[in-house]
């Protein structure tokens, strides 16, 4: 299920490689000084104070409040801006876009008087998470709302679903991966709202990883697909507000931008310290700690590896029908990988089947020193150790147009370039430090919490 999903959202590099040209570009072309005032507001928690354009500097948060993080649609649904004030709202979300009390935001925004929710619009996997390939137009039985697909025939708004929209809003749950195919979303549905004139509104949540890991390989605008559309690292270390930010300016999308920040939030945080509860954004992220193993489990799910994903802990296993369970874990404990432990394990390929599918053998990963753990790194090691150690077993995996989805993941092909002329991890991340050094330069400016 995961591979057919991926071949899906790689069909779709041409097509976004065109949408794109004329809005995005190389990390070279980035302007290295501050940016001019741009039309992004960052919406304000009191109702008296008006929107403002956002300074270079970006303003703090907001102290954490009682009970924990409030996300943006919780602040916005306490006091919302202005400009969508009597205004017929367009909602861009799925099921992770609750609030505290785990309330749909489709409620919640349409059980108001001061706005009209009006058109709902779905990303992969729908707005209810019901779906798990290409996604067609819809009536939502709940609402009798409209719902429109962005993962089907488009990926954004196209003129004739904005007709009878005031407003786009956007809060939809991330997991803090590039290859995540919701920043690309936000990044369509932003562009649109910008060529229609009508206003884009993000309401934020949290970077599951928190704000501080930035890593891994900037995307090379050559590998441009629905897994990564802009020139990030793996891990940005952002919230999807501030992505949008970055995207609006750095990018000339030039969207009337509003992002309603959350409170209480800071970079150091995990989500499993925001007291918010984890709704999965997608079927294979059901837990916070599918979402912590993710961003260096997903890309090995793009090879012939398992990673347990049809398990009910996905992403926290790695193997092979081949792979002998201890010489896996010898090895990868021999490299002293930081932050993680290992476990000797044996899972069914399909195991909602009477015979269960093949049974592959490899180990469980354990997350025990967030500190000290770098998953672009495990990712890596993992790698590695299984290309030297069982040379004739290992695949890429799935091709498109010839080139592996691993690529894709990547957002470069010389990763697995370097790994396959048998240079070391270390070395590796080494050759992709310049570019990580600009992205942060340039992530700093459009960055809103402590």
């Amino acid at each position: 299920m995961k591979h057919r999903i991926r071949v899906l959202a790689a069909a779709a590099v041409v097509a976004i490689v065109t949408a794109t040209q004329a809005f995005s570009q190389s990390s070279s072309e980035h302007r290295s000084g501050p940016p001019p005032e741009e039309p992004t507001q960052v919406a304000p928690p009191a109702p008296a104070a008006p929107a403002a354009p956002a300074a270079p500097a970006a303003p703090p948060a907001p102290a954490s409040p009682a009970g924990g993080v409030r996300t943006g649609l919780d602040v916005f649904l306490s006091h919302p801006p202005s400009v969508a004030i009597g205004r017929r709202i367009g909602l861009i979300t799925n099921p992770s876009g609750v609030d505290r009390s785990l309330h749909s935001n489709v409620d919640l925004l349409g059980a108001r008087r001061d706005m009209r929710l009006v058109a709902l619009f779905g990303p992969e996997h729908g707005v209810r998470g019901e779906a798990s390939t290409r996604l067609s137009n819809t009536i939502d039985p709940r609402t009798k709302l409209p719902v429109y697909s962005l993962y089907g025939k488009t990926y954004g708004p196209t003129p004739e679903m904005l007709n009878g929209v005031d407003v786009l809003v956007f809060d939809i749950q991330d997991t803090g991966a590039r290859f995540y195919t919701f920043i690309s979303t936000l990044g369509f549905s932003m562009q649109a709202a910008a060529e229609r004139g009508i206003p884009f509104v993000v309401l934020d949540r949290p970077n599951p990883l928190g704000g501080e890991l930035v890593a891994g390989p900037v995307l090379d605008p050559k590998w441009k697909s629905f897994m990564g559309m802009y020139p990030l690292p793996i891990l940005h270390g952002m919230t999807l507000g501030e992505l949008a930010r970055l995207f609006n300016q750095e990018y000339g999308i030039g969207a009337n931008l509003t992002v309603v920040p959350m409170e209480g939030w800071r970079r150091s945080m995990w989500f499993d310290e925001t007291g918010l509860p984890w709704v999965m954004p997608s079927p294979g992220i059901p837990h916070f700690n599918t979402a912590l193993l993710y961003p260096a489990m997903g890309p090995i799910g793009d090879t012939n590896l398992s990673v347990g994903v049809l398990t009910t802990k996905p992403f926290e296993f790695v193997g092979q029908t081949f792979v002998q369970p201890w010489r896996l874990r010898e090895a990868l404990e021999a490299r002293r990988i930081g932050g993680v432990v290992f476990r000797e394990a044996y899972w069914r390929g399909e195991p909602w089947r009477e015979f269960g599918g093949p049974t592959y053998a490899g180990v469980e990963i354990r997350v025990t020193d967030r500190a000290a753990y770098q998953p672009v790194d495990l990712t890596l090691q993992i790698l590695d150790v299984v290309r030297r150690y069982y040379p004739s077993g290992f695949r890429w995996g799935p091709l498109y147009e010839g080139t592996p989805l691993f690529d894709y993941d990547m957002g470069t092909d010389l990763v697995r370039k370097l790994l396959n002329a048998g240079k070391s991890p270390e070395e590796i991340e080494k050759s992709w430090e310049p570019e990580l050094h600009f992205f942060r330069t340039v992530r700093a400016k459009y960055l809103l919490y402590p």
